[in-house]
């Protein structure tokens, strides 16, 4: 008696050759007729305009709000920008990766399983999308498709998706990540939300150097993960970003400080403030040049410690790796920021 498994392999292994053969173009795959059919039509390659044409046609076909769907995206896309080795591009457009046992599932035998039939056999999550009769793990509408019909299975309102999410990654960090991201798309109604500003107005006075690395001593032996911003008390501190409000209140190194996430999952950290803007709270949308406190010289104590230093912004910049985040040197980018601030008020004469 044949095993049940050996069929099924066998069935997998002959779908996959003739979907190979007799696709939907001979002799181009069925994965560059997705991608062809996505991106071709706009002549923008991975651009805002053709991100948004696939998401609201993935909306289409799984009565998924565009907005979770372009979440779900950026955050895949986020967390392969950090981790480049262990998670190479599969898709043209899409930021998705997959690892292709989960694709086809972990018990079968042909990892590079594109048939649907034998994946949802062996538990596997990938999908026939676009209707090619064929799950490709390097086709853009089939991996996003394949994710948000997983997550989607257990709800598609803003109460249900987010639980989708969590059973996905099974990483708290991960949801509130995606919901985060979600929220700053659903208020913006648009995917372009990447510009920056200089975290203190231009023109104040003020002075910088980078100081990343630097020794500090109060609180035990650790390094600077930032850099400090010196100006005077009360000047205004401004969101660099577009972002939620991820953390607000007192911090024994940092004072009263406030934490910002973007959309690239970088965390914002903005300490040593003599105050908060009193209009914003935890989960509140943020966008650059958004006033949302005041330089001071806070921390180094028990809440409402103030002089043991010089007044002074610092600004630090964490992303996100997935199970923990790494600060890294924000100076360039603060460099970057001021001189392009700089520039557009003397365009503006």
């Amino acid at each position: 008696m044949i095993p049940v498994t050996a069929i099924i392999t066998a069935i997998a292994l002959l779908t996959s050759g003739f979907m190979k053969q007799n696709g939907p173009e001979l002799g181009k795959p069925a994965s560059a007729l997705a991608s062809t059919s996505v991106a071709g039509e706009s002549g923008t390659g991975d651009s805002f305009a053709v991100r948004m044409q696939l998401y609201d046609k993935l909306s289409k076909v799984t009565n998924v709000e565009w907005y979770w769907i372009a979440a779900v995206d950026q955050y895949e896309r986020s967390i392969s920008k950090a981790r480049p080795k262990a998670r190479p591009l599969l898709g043209q457009t899409v930021g998705v990766f997959v690892e292709p046992e989960r694709w086809a599932g972990a018990l079968n035998p042909y990892t590079e399983d594109n048939s649907p039939v034998s994946i949802r056999w062996f538990g596997g999550i990938g999908q026939d999308g676009d209707g090619n009769g064929s799950a490709e793990r390097t086709s853009d509408f089939d991996l996003l498709y394949s994710l948000i019909r997983f997550m989607s299975s257990y709800g598609i309102n803003e109460e249900r998706f987010p639980i989708g999410i969590w059973e996905y990654y099974h990483n708290s960090r991960a949801a509130q990540r995606v919901t985060q991201f979600a929220s700053l798309y659903r208020h913006y109604g648009r995917l372009d939300l990447f510009e920056h500003a200089f975290p203190l107005p231009i023109g104040n006075s003020y002075s910088y150097r980078d100081t990343w690395g630097d020794r500090r001593g109060w609180g035990g032996r650790r390094i600077h993960e930032g850099t400090d911003i010196f100006a005077g008390y009360g000047t205004p501190v401004r969101s660099t970003c577009y972002g939620v409000i991820e953390v607000k209140g007192w911090n024994k190194y940092g004072g009263w400080r406030i934490g910002i996430r973007d959309l690239n999952n970088h965390y914002h950290y903005y300490a040593h403030l003599s105050g908060f803007d009193k209009t914003i709270a935890i989960g509140d949308i943020v966008k650059p040049g958004q006033v949302v406190g005041r330089v001071g010289s806070s921390g180094y104590g028990k809440p409402g410690t103030s002089g043991k230093f010089p007044p002074h912004l610092h600004y630090g910049v964490y992303s996100d790796r997935g199970l923990i985040e790494w600060a890294f040197d924000p100076y360039p980018m603060l460099r970057r920021w001021e001189q392009a601030e700089r520039k557009q008020l003397r365009s503006k004469g």
